[in-house]
């Protein structure tokens, strides 16, 4: 996804074959452009448990575990325009209001209900979750994109690993995550482990969340480095384990990925900012068990900074 940076220097049968490739099928049901409300440009980053694609020995490597279907396992909204670039990480967990709908099975009318942030997207898919979205920030989401896990895993394969360095070790048996403190290149199942992990994380989701921008960016780094970018050799397996996984909404073609890689080399450069969503609570017993509550003051305060494309100053995260 990070490697459509180098489709502006691409000859243009490659251009056509990119954009053959990417799976732009989501429909939102979004409003058009003239009916939409705030300023500059929203994505929705989303990393999903979507096992497709996957043999059963590679789930078993990967400590993905076997369930059917997929879920929301990551969510960052991505902000882009004159007041700078934002990623805020949505936790899974967040406790929100999910808008009424229809089941397309029943046809049974649901109100408004209180649940947690992933349910949306277990119970109506993208066009749910964006909904939700929408609806507990006040923001237009204008861009839609997901990967699974082998897309995942395959697009940091193909651009030979990424370096990060850590400031402690980390193990976590669930996710399979096992790292010492220090400088080292991730292949695509440590990558896969490092972002999924949060059992030893302190904050558990939160401080997934923030594991997932710090390896975005680098991601976006590596993706953009001279040696990938001007090898063929490296370029094009890039391209297509990037493309072949990734799912967008029918709005989003090749020249959007394009401005969102910008946006996040922008925040890996210092010209942006990485937060969470700000919360007042953590691992709160509700009826769908434990969950993240945010913050109401300050989370209504940072999206309407982003709604009118402010500066943001609001501090994320808990307290």
């Amino acid at each position: 996804m990070a490697l459509l940076v180098t489709l502006l220097a691409i000859p243009a049968g490659t251009l056509a074959w990119a954009d053959s490739m990417l799976n732009s099928t989501v429909d939102l049901g979004a409003p058009e452009r003239s009916d939409r409300t705030g300023k500059g440009t929203n994505y929705l980053l989303v990393g999903s448990d979507s096992r497709e694609g996957l043999t059963d020995r590679e789930k078993q490597d990967l400590h993905t575990g076997s369930a059917g279907g997929r879920r929301t396992d990551s969510m960052i909204l991505l902000h882009t325009g004159a007041g700078g670039t934002t990623m805020v990480s949505l936790p899974r967990d967040s406790w929100l209001t999910i808008p009424g709908y229809t089941s397309p099975m029943t046809g049974k009318r649901h109100p408004p209900a209180k649940n947690k942030l992933n349910a949306a997207f277990a119970l109506g898919g993208p066009k749910m979750l964006v909904g939700t979205i929408e609806h507990s920030t006040g923001l237009t989401i204008d861009h839609y994109v997901e990967v699974g896990f082998a897309g995942f895993v395959n697009l940091v394969n193909a651009v030979d690993g990424v370096p990060i360095c850590l400031d402690r070790n980390l193990k976590d048996k669930k996710s399979g995550a096992d790292f010492k403190k220090g400088c080292q290149t991730l292949d695509g199942t440590a990558a896969l482990a490092f972002v999924r992990q949060r059992h030893q994380e302190a904050q558990g989701d939160l401080g997934r969340t923030r594991n997932q921008q710090k390896f975005l960016s680098a991601l976006a780094h590596r993706a953009g480095a001279p040696d990938t970018m001007l090898n063929p050799f490296a370029l094009y397996p890039a391209l297509n384990a990037g493309l072949d996984t990734l799912v967008a909404d029918r709005d989003t073609g090749l020249l959007d990925l394009l401005a969102m890689f910008r946006a996040i080399g922008n925040v890996t450069g210092g010209r942006g900012k990485q937060i969470n969503a700000p919360v007042s609570g953590v691992g709160i017993p509700t009826s769908k068990g434990s969950a993240v509550v945010w913050d109401t003051a300050r989370a209504r305060r940072l999206f309407r900074e982003l709604h009118d494309d402010r500066p943001v100053d609001v501090k994320g995260g808990k307290r």
